[in-house]
């Protein structure tokens, strides 16, 4: 029998409600998954602000509609230690939002999470594996292996609190952020992408340590994101940036050098044709064993 797994969810919600007075925790052993969850709460008018965790998902969701496994809790070949916890941290955030631009939410995500994990970028040729961000959602370590992934959902129907501003109540959404993160090895079989795991960096990660470890900067970060948009957010993002100088092709069939995201979070990427910028849809990279191009000079 497996013991029970401790969340510290007190803890949290003492981090969170000084900023979110109605803020509530939901710990779940099982469910399909916890965006769909939040977002079929949603639409029957429940915009509460809320965290989900789930200690299973049976049909979680990713950027795109692609499934997104997670791993079992203490699954076999584990060390005994591992036994307690689960594989992988499966969580929601649902949040009343209105900010002053969507555009670079899920990349502000990405860059709360891996400070949040990993608050020193590693310098350059450390032994220390980078968590870095491959846009828009992913959490990658250098190598190109897969850490986690980020889904944001917005629902329009949240009824505004008295004394909101006109402006403000036109903007407010129910924003849901969905994170998986790897915290446990996982075997890799069936991938395209080889999987990473939180103990890549630190063997002292657990599930419930890198929860309490995201959810009060993640909630104080969508609160910044609404006030300013993706631009304070720019030079933090570019630090983890695992794109950047690397040759890229996009779902449109174009192939081209990832230069960075502008202060809004859109991709910019230099083709024969000249810059393109990308809103939206996928990029891929590269094998890690292929040449990269060099950068440019400063």
């Amino acid at each position: 029998m497996s013991l029970p797994i401790h969340w510290n969810a007190e803890a949290i919600w003492e981090a969170v409600v000084p900023l979110v007075p109605d803020f509530s925790i939901e710990i779940l052993p099982s469910i399909d998954s916890t965006n769909t969850e939040l977002m079929r709460r949603a639409r029957a008018g429940r915009c509460d602000p809320v965290l989900l965790v789930a200690e299973e998902q049976t049909a979680g969701r990713g950027r795109l509609g692609r499934p997104w496994q997670s791993g079992e809790a203490g699954g076999a070949g584990m060390p005994e230690s591992h036994a307690a916890g689960p594989a992988s941290l499966m969580m929601s955030l649902g949040l009343p939002l209105a900010p002053i631009s969507w555009s670079g939410l899920s990349l502000a995500v990405g860059v709360s999470v891996a400070d949040s994990l990993q608050p020193q970028v590693p310098a350059p040729g450390s032994a220390m594996p980078l968590l870095g961000l491959k846009w828009p959602n992913d959490l990658w370590l250098e190598g190109d292996r897969k850490c986690g992934g980020i889904l944001v959902e917005t629902a329009s129907f949240v009824a505004p609190p008295a004394g909101m501003s006109a402006a403000d109540a036109h903007a407010l959404r129910y924003v849901v952020v969905g994170i998986g993160l790897n915290v446990l090895p996982r075997p890799g079989d069936g991938m395209t992408t080889p999987p990473a795991c939180l103990q890549d960096i630190d063997a002292r990660w657990t599930a419930p340590e890198a929860l309490a470890a995201i959810v009060a900067p993640l909630v104080s970060t969508l609160q910044h994101f609404a006030r300013t948009g993706f631009a304070p957010f720019q030079q933090r993002f570019a630090e983890r940036d695992l794109l950047r100088w690397r040759s890229v092709h996009m779902s449109d069939g174009q192939s081209g050098i990832a230069a960075g995201v502008n202060d809004d979070g859109t991709l910019l990427v230099n083709t024969a044709s000249g810059e393109q910028s990308v809103t939206s849809g996928d990029v891929s990279v590269r094998p890690a064993g292929q040449p990269l191009p060099a950068s440019p000079e400063s």
